[in-house]
């Protein structure tokens, strides 16, 4: 059997509360930590892709710019801690 209007505006208030209530327990983030979490995520994406690369290479020469790409990489997730 169905639910009437009413019923359904409540749960979806509720839901809708229980969200903002969500969002207020976690600590707000300032702009510089969005930034710096936003490119820590961008390089571990770069650093999984260039390890698939370099399972997958043949070609030293490609070998050796995928591991100066990795070395880089790392570098630069370091420098973010």
């Amino acid at each position: 059997m169905s639910r009437g209007w009413e019923s359904k505006d409540v749960e979806s208030q509720q839901a809708e509360a229980a969200a903002r209530r969500e969002l207020a327990r976690k600590p707000q983030l300032t702009p510089e930590e969005i930034r710096r979490n936003a490119e820590r995520h961008s390089l571990e994406l770069s650093r999984a892709r260039v390890l698939k690369d370099l399972e997958a290479a043949v070609n030293e020469r490609r070998r050796h710019q995928l591991e100066a790409a990795l070395d880089f990489l790392n570098r630069k997730l370091a420098a973010l801690d």
